[in-house]
């Protein structure tokens, strides 16, 4: 595989380090966006490989590596909501409808994870597996996953847990406490922004400003060609005395809801930085208005709509109405802002 970021070789030494304690189950933790799931399925790749080279990457030649790359290996599992799986054979049909993927990793998965540690390894050397991402699991997952942890080999050889994590504090306190944390930052900016020129990006700066400086987040929405809505937003609630809440609720159901309380977030930490600090780190190039509009807001209420934000970041997986919750937030701004 050996197709790690040029920002994540440090973090492989680390790893490589980590791996001579030989961990039952590993924690990757760090922002969405970064290449944590690529980073997990080079890991895996690397322990199954017959003949790995002396850097530690697998071989790529093997056999154990050729059923890697197809997919098919009988001592690797990658375990994730249906949602974000690639393939729809497996989708079901009742009534005639399309059943609705799973967000979550249930219960069910988790059990079959238990299942497979159970086993003994194909060639006899490990077995690998990688929740991704750990924090889909819903309680009974996490609670039947605790069960794993605390017998991860038995007799039948070694088995490695990778728990791939963009908010480990969603995690139980249990589950934390069983797994070798490996720590992801941010790339440098520089870094990033070298890595999407190479990648064929225009205006890397801004999309990494949008995305929180993930360089893969980047990347995604450069793809999808959403920077003009994101430019006419900020345009809008930059101006706040003449903000149609209910028009830009209505142009926004296109996007998604955790992407537009991202962009709010975003707003609302510069309106607080350059209040308290005289700091501008996403929108520098609408500093002039975000300078008057911070110089009229309470400090306060701007603390108090960051907590509904958080809120509703929490809950914009399942919005009950995307169209309510986008004018509920749109229309608390405009009343802090305007006031």
């Amino acid at each position: 595989m050996e197709n790690l970021y040029p920002w994540q070789s440090g973090v492989w030494q680390s790893w490589r380090k980590l791996r001579e304690r030989s961990p039952h189950a590993l924690l990757l933790k760090g922002s969405q966006g970064i290449g944590k799931l690529d980073f997990a399925m080079n890991l895996a790749q690397s322990l199954l490989c017959e003949q790995p080279k002396s850097d530690g990457f697998a071989c790529g030649e093997c056999a154990s590596c050729h059923w890697f790359a197809q997919g098919t290996h009988p001592d690797f599992r990658l375990i994730q909501p249906e949602i974000l799986a690639e393939s729809d054979e497996d989708d079901d049909r009742e009534g005639g409808k399309k059943k609705k993927p799973s967000r979550v990793v249930i219960v069910d998965q988790i059990r079959e994870l238990a299942d497979f540690v159970s086993l003994s390894a194909h060639q006899g050397g490990y077995r690998v597996a990688v929740i991704h991402p750990a924090e889909a699991m819903n309680a009974n997952s996490m609670n039947a996953l605790l069960k794993t942890l605390e017998e991860p080999s038995g007799r039948n050889g070694s088995v490695l847990l990778v728990l791939v994590s963009h908010k480990p504090q969603r995690l139980l306190p249990t589950i934390l406490s069983r797994c070798l944390s490996l720590s992801m930052p941010l790339p440098p900016v520089e870094e990033s922004i070298a890595w999407l020129k190479e990648q064929g990006v225009d205006d890397p700066e801004r999309l990494l400003v949008q995305t929180g400086f993930a360089p893969l987040s980047a990347l995604a929405l450069a793809e999808q060609d959403s920077g003009e809505e994101y430019a006419r937003f900020m345009k809008e609630i930059a101006s706040p005395a003449r903000l149609d809440a209910l028009g830009l609720a209505e142009r926004l159901q296109g996007q998604e809801p955790a992407t537009v309380v991202h962009w709010l977030q975003q707003w609302c930490y510069d309106l607080g930085s350059l209040k308290l600090g005289g700091e501008v780190r996403y929108n520098a190039a609408l500093r002039d208005s975000i300078q008057k509009i911070a110089g009229k807001i309470n400090a306060y209420d701007l603390l108090r709509y960051q907590r509904e934000l958080m809120v509703a970041r929490r809950e914009a997986a399942h919005p009950l109405n995307t169209k309510l919750l986008f004018e509920s937030l749109l229309l608390s701004y405009r009343q802090l802002a305007s006031a």
